[in-house]
């Protein structure tokens, strides 16, 4: 299976760090091909603008769409911002690394998203939800929170966590084709102890060890 890890943290160090190397070293012992994007180390410019391409469709005014379909057409996509086009393609299955920022994900994952998810290569010509271009991989989000599990619960302080993230399985994952599998939460990993932090990066590793099994969620229960 060909994995693809996307990280969006500025710090490596950091328990999303520790997230995202226990998934690269435990999917690679199983057997994966695991290629990774980390955001903030590769300098990743979450702009989507004119530097997405090396052509020009129309000169006079710039519309995304209209110049992704061009840069579909004619291969013209910046390198950089293929390259990560390339990797979501190959994958089989997608894991988003980051933590829970102003209930959605970092600005850099969503310019990711934003880049990344063109049109012409993502979606178009009526090709989304079941007809979706990426109809028959799956997406995973893996995701930290600041709060304890009890403010993200339906009656809890924050809401409901799974109504909070549904705009990102439904309007950006299952719109684009992906299954979605059932998130993996750690809620408020800088609150507990150690040897709780550890428990959960053995109980991450064992449930990526079995990942290939795993059924999705039906997000429009949400």
């Amino acid at each position: 299976m060909n994995v693809l890890v996307v990280l969006a943290h500025p710090e490596l160090q950091s328990f999303n760090g520790a997230l995202f190397e226990t998934a690269i070293a435990t999917l690679r012992a199983a057997g994966h091909t695991v290629v990774t994007s980390d955001l903030h180390r590769l300098g990743f410019s979450p702009l989507s603008d004119r530097s997405n391409f090396t052509t020009v469709k129309d000169p006079g005014y710039l519309k995304l769409q209209t110049e992704e379909l061009h840069a579909t057409e004619t291969h013209s996509f910046a390198p950089e911002l293929e390259a990560e086009i390339a990797k979501v393609e190959a994958a089989d299955l997608m894991i988003w690394q980051f933590p829970l920022w102003w209930f959605s994900v970092p600005a850099l994952l969503k310019g990711w998203v934003d880049r990344v998810f063109a049109m012409g290569r993502a979606y178009g010509g009526g090709r989304v939800y079941q007809t979706g271009m990426f109809r028959g991989k799956r997406a995973l989000l893996s995701l930290t929170t600041g709060g304890p599990e009890g403010a993200y619960q339906p009656e809890g302080f924050n809401g409901d966590l799974q109504a909070i993230l549904r705009p990102i399985h439904r309007g950006m994952l299952e719109f684009t084709g992906f299954e979605v599998l059932a998130p993996q939460i750690h809620y408020g990993p800088v609150r507990v102890e150690p040897a709780q932090r550890e428990a959960w990066l053995q109980a991450w590793a064992e449930r990526l060890r079995n990942i290939e099994t795993e059924q999705p969620i039906d997000v429009g229960r949400y």
